[in-house]
Formats: C-alpha cells, sequence, structure tokens
C-alpha cells in the first residue's frame, strides 16, 4: 500500500509503464502460445470476419461495423433524451411543492429498482396494448424495436441522472448561496454564476459513467430485434457457428469505444479542474478542439440569457428602499407572479390527479386472477417437483433469481478482494494482469461477458456446461471485477499513517492488512456491497439470454403460453423486481446510516 500511493517522478512512471507494458505483452504471448499448443477440439477462423463468404457472398466484418453505428446511434439519442429527463426530474427531486417532489421520488425509485431488460420488454411487448390499433401499426411500420429500445435506455437512464443532478446541486453550499442572496444577485443569477458552475464540476464525473453504462445497456436492445454490435455478433455466428471469432472481435470493439469515452470524460475532467493549472496532453487539446463549437455556443448563449436577463430586471418595477411602503405596481406585479405560481401549481396537481386515476383504473381492470394464478410459477417454478431434465427440482423464477445473486456475491466476493489489492501492489508482475482482468471485464457489457463463457466453455471443457452455471460463472468473473474497484477504494480511504505506524511498530504486510487495514475497509465497503449485490440481483435477468429458468424467462414463458395478457405479466414481474430491490435499498440505507453513526455514538 505504502510502495502503491507513493508518488512518482515522470522519469520513474515512464519506467514504471514500459515495466507494465512488457508484463502485459509478455501475458499476451503466453496466451497465444498456450492456444497455439493446446488442441481445444475447435478450428479458429480469424478470416471469416475479413474474407468473402463463399455461400452468402459477405464479409461478415461489415456486419460488425453496422453494428457498431446502430450501437452509437442509439447510444447518443438515449443518452440525450436521458440528460433531460433526468435534469427535469432531478430538479423535480428538490422541489418543495410535496405532489412534484413525490411524482419524481417514485419514478426515481421505480425505475431504479427494476431491470432494464424487464423495462424493454415491458415498453416493446406490453405498453402496446394501451395503444389503438392505428398507431401500433404505425410504429411497427416505423422501425418501434429502436424507438422502444431507445424510450427504456433514456428512462432507465435518465432515473440515474435524476439522483446525479439531485445530488450536484446539494453539494454546493449553502453558504455560497445565501452570500449570493445577500450580494444582491437575482435567482437566475445565482443559478448562473454561483450554484451551476459548482455543481456542473461535481456532475460531469458520474455523468461520463452513465453515458458510458447506457453505451454498454444498449446491447441489450439484441432482445428486441435491433441490429446493434451484439446482435451482429450473433448473427454471424448463426450463419458461420463461429461464435468465438464474432464475440471476441465484438468485445474487443466494445472494449475499445469504451476506453474511448472514459478518456474523453477524463480530459473534460482535466479541463474543469479546480486548483493549479496541469500541463494538457496531446488528446487533451484535440478533445478541446472538438468541442470548441460548442464552448462557443455555450458561451453565446450564456452572453445573451445574461443580457436578457438584465433587460428584464431593468423593466420590472424597482422598490424604493426610502420608501418602506411598496408602490402599487410593485404590490400588483408580485400579486401577479403569486397568482400565477399558484395557478401553475394548481395546473400540475391536477395533471397528477388525472395521471393517478388513470393508473389506478388500469391496475383495476388488471386481470389479477391471471397474475394470482401464476404468482406460484413466478415464484419458485415447479419446485420441488420438477422433472428429470429440470434444475434443482425444478427451481425457477424469483427463487433461482435470488439463489444466483447469492452465489456470485460469494463467490466474487474473494475474486475482488484478491483482485482489489493485486491492482493496489507496486509490483508490475502483480498490479498489471489485476488492472488488464478489471479494464477488459468493466469494458464490456454483461451480455457480451455471458456469451464468452457460454462459447468457450465447451471449447476449454470439450463438453457443454449447465445453462445455470454458464450464467453464473459469467457473474461471477463480471462482478469480481466492480467489486475489486470498491475494495481498492476502500483500502485508499484508509489513511497511509496507519500504515507507516504499524509498519514502524513491527508488523509484516500480512499484519498489517489482516488486523488494521482490512477490518477497517471492509466496513467502509458495506454499503457498496449491499449495493453490488442489489445490481447483481437486477442483472440476473440478463440470463434469460441462454435460457436460464430466472424469473424473467418464466415470465416470457408463461407469456408466450398465454398470448392475450403481456400487460399483467410484465406488470407482476417489475413489482416483484422492485419490491425486492427496494426492500435492500431500504436496508442498505438504513446499513449506511448506522455505519456512519457508531463512531459518534462509541465517543
Amino acid at each position: 500500500m505504502k510502495a502503491a500511493t507513493a508518488s512518482r517522478t515522470p522519469d520513474n512512471k515512464i519506467a514504471y509503464l514500459t515495466k507494465q507494458l512488457g508484463v502485459l505483452t509478455g501475458l499476451a504471448l503466453i496466451t497465444a502460445f498456450v492456444f497455439s499448443q493446446i488442441k481445444l477440439g475447435y478450428d479458429f477462423h480469424w478470416a471469416v470476419l475479413y474474407e468473402v463468404n463463399p455461400t452468402y457472398g459477405e464479409r461478415f466484418g461489415i456486419w460488425l461495423l453496422k453494428g457498431l453505428l446502430l450501437t452509437i446511434n442509439i447510444s447518443v439519442i438515449s443518452a440525450a433524451l436521458a440528460l433531460v429527463i433526468g435534469t427535469l426530474f432531478g430538479i423535480a427531486r428538490l422541489s418543495t411543492f410535496k405532489p412534484v417532489y413525490y411524482i419524481a421520488t417514485w419514478y426515481v425509485e421505480l425505475f431504479r429498482n427494476t431491470p432494464l431488460l424487464v423495462q424493454m420488454f415491458f415498453w416493446y411487448f406490453a405498453f402496446p396494448v394501451l395503444l389503438p390499433d392505428t398507431v401500433v401499426a404505425y410504429l411497427n411500420a416505423h422501425n418501434f424495436e429502436f424507438t422502444a429500445a431507445a424510450a427504456s435506455l433514456s428512462i432507465y437512464t435518465g432515473s440515474y441522472i435524476a439522483e446525479i443532478i439531485r445530488a450536484g446541486i446539494q453539494a454546493v453550499p449553502k453558504g455560497h448561496i445565501e452570500a449570493a442572496v445577500a450580494s444582491g444577485l437575482s435567482y437566475v443569477q445565482m443559478l448562473r454564476y454561483v450554484v451551476l458552475p459548482q455543481a456542473f464540476r461535481i456532475i460531469i464525473p458520474p455523468l461520463g459513467s452513465e453515458f458510458l453504462n447506457n453505451m454498454k445497456n444498449s446491447s441489450l436492445a439484441m432482445t428486441i430485434g435491433v441490429a446493434e454490435l451484439c446482435w451482429q455478433s450473433q448473427q454471424i455466428e448463426s450463419f458461420t457457428f463461429k461464435g468465438f471469432e464474432a464475440t471476441s472481435a465484438a468485445s474487443l470493439i466494445y472494449l475499445m469505444l469504451s476506453l474511448f469515452i472514459s478518456a474523453c470524460m477524463n480530459s473534460v475532467n482535466h479541463h474543469l479542474m479546480i486548483g493549479p493549472a496541469r500541463r494538457l496532453s496531446v488528446f487533451d487539446r484535440f478533445i478541446a478542439g472538438v468541442f470548441a463549437p460548442v464552448k462557443f455556443l455555450y458561451t453565446w448563449l450564456s452572453r445573451l440569457l445574461a443580457e436578457l436577463t438584465d433587460i428584464i430586471t431593468e423593466m420590472l418595477p424597482q422598490e424604493d428602499p426610502d420608501n418602506p411602503v411598496l408602490p402599487r405596481s410593485v404590490q400588483l406585479f408580485y400579486l401577479t407572479l403569486g397568482f400565477i405560481r399558484v395557478v401553475l401549481k394548481l395546473i400540475t396537481l391536477l395533471g397528477i390527479i388525472i395521471f393517478l386515476f388513470f393508473a389506478i383504473k388500469g391496475l383495476w381492470h388488471l386481470n389479477w386472477a391471471l397474475m394470482s394464478a401464476n404468482l406460484r410459477a413466478l415464484l419458485i417454478w415447479t419446485f420441488p417437483s420438477g422433472g428429470d431434465g429440470e434444475f434443482f427440482y425444478g427451481m425457477g423464477g424469483l427463487s433461482l433469481s435470488f439463489t444466483m445473486a447469492v452465489i456470485v456475491i460469494c463467490c466474487s466476493f474473494f475474486i475482488g478482494l484478491f483482485v482489489g489489492m493485486g491492482r493496489l501492489s507496486a509490483n508490475p508482475l502483480i498490479n498489471t494482469p489485476c488492472i488488464s482482468y478489471i479494464e477488459i471485464i468493466r469494458g464490456n457489457p454483461l451480455i457480451m461477458v455471458i456469451f464468452w463463457v457460454y462459447f468457450f466453455s465447451p471449447i476449454l471443457t470439450g463438453m457443454q456446461m449447465n445453462v445455470f452455471w454458464s450464467a453464473t460463472i459469467a457473474f461471477i468473473i463480471f462482478s469480481g471485477a466492480y467489486l475489486a474497484e470498491i475494495v481498492r477504494a476502500g483500502i485508499q480511504a484508509i489513511s497511509a499513517g496507519q500504515f507507516e505506524a504499524a509498519t514502524a511498530a513491527g508488523f509484516t504486510r500480512f499484519q498489517i492488512m489482516r488486523y488494521i487495514i482490512l477490518p477497517q475497509a471492509l466496513k467502509i465497503m458495506i454499503p457498496a456491497f449491499v449495493g453490488q449485490f442489489i445490481t447483481i440481483f437486477k442483472d440476473t435477468s440478463l440470463a434469460y439470454i441462454i435460457g436460464v429458468f430466472e424469473l424473467t424467462t418464466v415470465a416470457q414463458t408463461i407469456n408466450q403460453r398465454i398470448m392475450i395478457y403481456p400487460f399483467e405479466i410484465y406488470v407482476s414481474i417489475g413489482l416483484l423486481y422492485f419490491f425486492c430491490c427496494y426492500f435492500m435499498s431500504y436496508l442498505a440505507a438504513r446499513l449506511e446510516n448506522r455505519l456512519a453513526t457508531a463512531p459518534a455514538a462509541a465517543l
């Protein structure tokens, strides 16, 4: 820890990066040698991606590029819409008008606590049931798959951006706001010159992470027929039976796209950083040049807004400081302003009441008998009287999702613990493989990791693994990378002085980690672990892709059998996921508050 956190001079950094590159090259050569020497019973044929296929007359690599363009398209559109939605609901979460606050809170909690895949199925399969046939026909004739995917991504990502916007605005010290008011700034001027510049710097880093997650989540659009990158890789597999090559190429493209987005967001952070001026890299200057028109437009609009604000302020009736009695024109202006505010609140309240009326009416007319009749299947499937071909006596549905999540969090904890500590090592032989594992896994969508395990396990073992264990292993590998970052952050949160004091007291490195660092770090990490468990529980819905009979697969099976009640089916599983995730989120918040107040109580 001490060596890992010590500062390095530029020459030392170059030497250290050279060692890491050497280790990475060595790992790549060893991996290539092992694959070339071991007979895996699989004929690797990478030329399938760039040669013209004699059967179909196609270069399948072009298909991947077309999928990449569609991935970028849906990611940009959904990110822009999510930013608008998140901004509106984030500000609404700060409203003192309780109906608006509660509606915004319900939106955030509902869509954050249900899996994206379920939301995508709802908008694509269930929502059209509520629309007139002419509207449905129009949507189907105009690429409804893309529209449903973009809408679900926007609404889902918007719920996370809303919390980022709210937290960013609340992070501005109240003293700054009070000082701005005392200085005579208007509300608009206070937002323009005091609140938003500070909130913007706080919001940008997590906002970049959400844009990156939104891009990776776009891979789920393949489940409703959008021909994005992941869908194209599976099409190549179905046409050529070369799933390993297609999945590898798609994974590499996702990784490069993720690294590029991360580099762009880091460059933006360098430009917005407060403190001593730092030397900008060539890439930072390139990004500055790319965004120069945006900066110019923002500056021009800001000046225009400031001038309009000053003009409007001058046109408004002013108070006379020497006369405590307000002029009649000023009184009339404030009365009119108050009246408009009351009318807007009444209109908003009326809209909320109408919305709730139709929502309750719709829920009242749902086929609750159908939902009740299938509840047992959604919870446990056919357990404990399942057939010979079913997994674990027919366990499925919600119980299998929860079981899978428990197995994943228990196993991935140890991977995350060792990889997280390995990343902090000063030895390139240790930290380079750990960093590579974390970046490769985090740079790819979970669905690609599932395909990797599903396609790679038969090549490596010569036998087809049960789909439950294929999905579980993929979740463990994926979650281990995220837990490793949680562990790294937890360890780095401990003061380096404690490490140095323990070293001076004669403790070995193992004893320091065992008795001093890890106990404190684990306490810090507990809320993050609980949050990761909730994420894993929602992610188990992706096991549907390879046929695991978890909750989403069971719902799809029931829907295909009944055919005419998709709304009831997807509302049912949405509520099941919501209640489970919301309850766990509530426990996580309680646990975090308890851990935060424990030291104060001890004192």
